[in-house]
């Protein structure tokens, strides 16, 4: 069987990393649509304000559990319960459904997107809100699935699911 660990080593900061950098892209966007919304009131629809903010939302969550497994994994990468398949399996599922639910919600109440030409209100912003969504979500998409894979690895190598990333 292929010794997958060197990968992992390098991979997951590479992942968490452009996770976290893309959350905080997210996050300037969705608090600064925020501020916007709450002096203003110049919202295309209550859908879009709600979802803006659930997004908001989304992205500190992301940001702030990310970070934590970040420098967990740097610290100690094959020890823990923290570090362990099972410990990012729940954070990644979570995190998964969170921007799944973001990013359809926002894609739903924009209509799949706007059209800039009709010269709608924070247009490119609610675009790029909506596409940093989705980048998002391929990212944790893919953290979850090789997290998947090596909880597979870890449980046919007698660890179980507690068992950490590497060996």
């Amino acid at each position: 069987m292929v010794d997958f660990d060197a990968h992992i080593r390098r991979g997951h900061p590479v992942i968490f990393g452009l996770i976290i950098l893309f959350s905080i892209i997210e996050l300037a966007i969705s608090a600064w649509l925020t501020s916007r919304f709450n002096l203003r009131h110049d919202y295309l629809s209550l859908a879009v304000r709600d979802r803006t903010r659930f997004l908001l939302f989304t992205s500190c969550w992301t940001i702030f559990f990310s970070l934590f497994y970040f420098a967990l994994f740097l610290h100690s990468p094959s020890g823990g319960i923290m570090t362990s398949v099972l410990s990012h399996a729940v954070f990644l599922i979570l995190t998964w459904i969170f921007w799944t639910a973001g990013a359809a919600a926002i894609t739903a109440a924009l209509g799949g997107g706007l059209n800039c030409s009709q010269h709608f209100t924070y247009c490119g912003q609610l675009n790029a809100l909506e596409g940093f969504a989705w980048v998002v979500w391929i990212f944790v998409t893919f953290a979850l699935l090789v997290v998947f894979f090596r909880g597979i690895a870890a449980s046919r190598r007698g660890d179980g699911y507690r068992g950490a990333l590497v060996a």
